[in-house]
């Protein structure tokens, strides 16, 4: 690391002295004893401009009190409405690369996000984001000895189709949440199973990214297992990128369970919901004076990035386009 990028961090630290004891607080959950790997994540997000920088982490910390974030995992989506949700929301950890980084699948394409109220689906979303940090990357970095702060993604977009503008502001949503609160957590973006509709987007979306964005997405051939078995083994492969899904029924049936990772059955998600209801019920018997609300809560959806702003607008022009020319869309694989 240059001088000049550890100084940029010797300055925020500086900055952060001066914030009051519940920013600091809430900064402390966030960072889970390695305050620097924090640091560079939002001065990568602001391009190592220290004012802004922590202008970004100031306007996280105040979002985190003023949402409760650090109690959302003591706030389990009643069961019913999870498994609704993990239905419909797909998203999940399958394993981990070679060098510990954990992978989170995400079925971009068959996600409907049509089963449960959006508040469910935000507030699950932050959940996922506060388990793999305040658990998640600390095992990982307790495991190899050294700091593991990013994960890396693959996106599946099997069954992408024009219909997913209905989903475009949720999403947008969801990304605004991440981009401003929970920045420079990914690695590398990769993108499976890509049908038409993505690639027609990807075209015009591409050239308005920033730099560094652009460099961490790989674009893979067909379902990207041969590339993929480079990063990781087999067992952490998520199972929409195993090519054997596709020749049999009954290896479908097994994937639908254990080996999915999208599904509420499967081990990760147990213990994640399990991990929140032990949270919820730790609460109760330390009879905390504040009573805490149960179920699900609102979450402020910050503004978005100007940038950002203007990728989904681009998005959904793109997308009333193609459905105008084309109302079916076929997956090119």
């Amino acid at each position: 690391m240059g001088i000049g990028n550890q100084e940029a961090i010797r300055q925020m630290q500086s900055l952060m002295e001066n914030v009051d004891e519940q920013l600091k607080n809430t900064f402390q959950n966030m960072h889970q004893g390695c305050p620097t790997g924090s640091y560079i994540q939002f001065l990568k997000a602001r391009d190592w401009n220290v004012e802004k920088a922590h202008k970004m982490l100031v306007d996280c910390l105040k979002w985190r009190v003023e949402n409760e974030i650090d109690n959302v995992l003591m706030r389990p989506i009643p069961a019913d409405m999870y498994r609704a949700v993990r239905d419909s929301q797909l998203i999940g950890i399958s394993g981990y690369t070679n060098e510990g980084l954990p992978v989170i699948a995400v079925g971009v394409g068959l996600s409907t996000h049509d089963k449960a109220p959006e508040r469910y689906y935000v507030q699950s979303h932050i959940q996922m984001n506060e388990y793999r940090d305040r658990v998640i990357l600390p095992m990982a970095t307790k495991k190899h000895g050294r700091f593991i702060g990013t994960c890396v993604k693959v996106f599946d977009m099997t069954g992408l189709k024009i219909s997913a503008l209905n989903q475009l502001r949720l999403l947008t949503a969801i990304s605004t949440i991440d981009d401003l609160n929970y920045p420079e957590k990914t690695d590398t973006y990769y993108i499976v199973n890509t049908p038409y509709v993505f690639s027609a987007c990807w075209k015009i979306v591409k050239p308005l990214l920033q730099e560094r964005t652009r460099k961490k997405i790989q674009v893979l051939q067909g379902c990207g297992r041969d590339e993929l078995l480079k990063v990781m083994d087999l067992a952490s492969l998520p199972h929409f990128c195993r090519k054997e899904s596709s020749k049999s029924s009954r290896h479908n049936n097994a994937a639908s369970t254990t080996e999915n990772c999208f599904s509420l059955d499967h081990a990760f998600h147990q213990e994640l919901y399990n991990f929140m209801k032990q949270q919820q019920a730790a609460v109760r018997d330390q009879s905390i004076a504040a009573p805490m609300r149960q179920g699900s809560f609102h979450v402020d959806i910050p503004e978005p990035d100007p940038d950002d702003a203007r990728i989904a607008r681009t998005i959904e022009t793109q997308l009333h386009r193609l459905g105008n020319l084309n109302g079916v869309v076929v997956n090119s694989n």
